[in-house]
């Protein structure tokens, strides 16, 4: 989840802006496990009445995707999504940053774009630990500052957990107090930020062009026992967002290293 885009802005974009939106539209499909590794695409006819683009654009998305390696096209067996190669990457623990995003979430506000149950995505799924049979709600908000678009989160909640609130209350409360209220003790999360680029329905959104570069983080959230209750998506215009980090250097000798500070304040409103 969260692949990072900026591998397919350095090999370019396909030529003219309905092959981007395509382009941009299958990419974003693709590696948030909507296509698993395997599946095959539906047919370039069938993407191109979905989509209200001719079959000459779809082509030259498919050809971009090719290159990038996230599909291969064979004649007669039509185009087949690949398994993504590993590639080196670093960890770091941003250790203020859940209470941070917490705050973030008291002091702006919210607009509830959608709101449905049904089936997960497969990486989110694969993600909570949740069974093929077990049902999701599916939220999209954005979220404003001084009404201005700042940020795009999709959640995915077990409907056992959100049926124990409604749609009205998701547009007016922090889904984290929605979560608290329906008896859910937190215990865990893990997080991963990275980069992306704006799909067409996420650019009209936060008001930024096509494939603008987004702050993408990823958040899974754990119970006391373990289980996934909720799985986070979330894109931040990076002009109105920013990650910072203190750092102390510690240790003697070889041992030296540097470790961020953690502001006791910001421990406080996480627990």
């Amino acid at each position: 989840m969260g692949q990072n885009l900026a591998s397919s802005a350095s090999k370019g974009l396909p030529e003219g802006g309905k092959a981007q939106r395509v382009f941009l539209h299958l990419h974003q499909e693709i590696t948030r496990g909507v296509y698993a590794p395997g599946s095959v695409l539906p047919g370039e006819q069938k993407l191109a009445a979905t989509l209200g683009v001719s079959r000459v654009t779809v082509r030259r998305a498919l050809d971009v995707l090719e290159k990038d390696g996230l599909v291969e096209r064979r004649v007669g067996s039509g185009t087949t999504v690949c398994a993504q190669k590993s590639s080196p990457s670093m960890a770091a623990d941003f250790s203020t940053l859940m209470p941070q995003l917490v705050e973030m979430g008291q002091n702006t506000t919210a607009r509830l774009l959608s709101f449905s149950y049904g089936a997960a995505p497969g990486g989110v799924a694969e993600a909570l630990g949740l069974g093929a049979q077990v049902r999701v709600q599916t939220a999209v908000r954005l979220r404003l500052v001084e009404n201005e678009p700042f940020s795009h989160l999709t959640t995915w909640v077990p409907e056992e957990i959100a049926q124990n609130y409604t749609e009205a209350e998701l547009a007016t409360t922090p889904l984290f107090r929605l979560l608290e209220r329906s008896g859910v003790k937190v215990d865990s999360a893990h997080q991963t930020v990275s980069a992306t680029l704006a799909s067409p329905e996420v650019a009209e959104t936060l008001g930024v062009r096509i494939g603008a570069p987004l702050l993408s983080l990823d958040r899974v959230v754990r119970d006391e026992e373990g289980r996934g209750v909720e799985y986070l998506a979330a894109l931040y215009r990076p002009d109105m967002f920013r990650l910072e980090m203190s750092l102390n250097h510690v240790g003697v000798g070889e041992t030296r290293h540097w470790e961020p500070v953690i502001n006791p304040a910001r421990k406080e409103a996480a627990e």
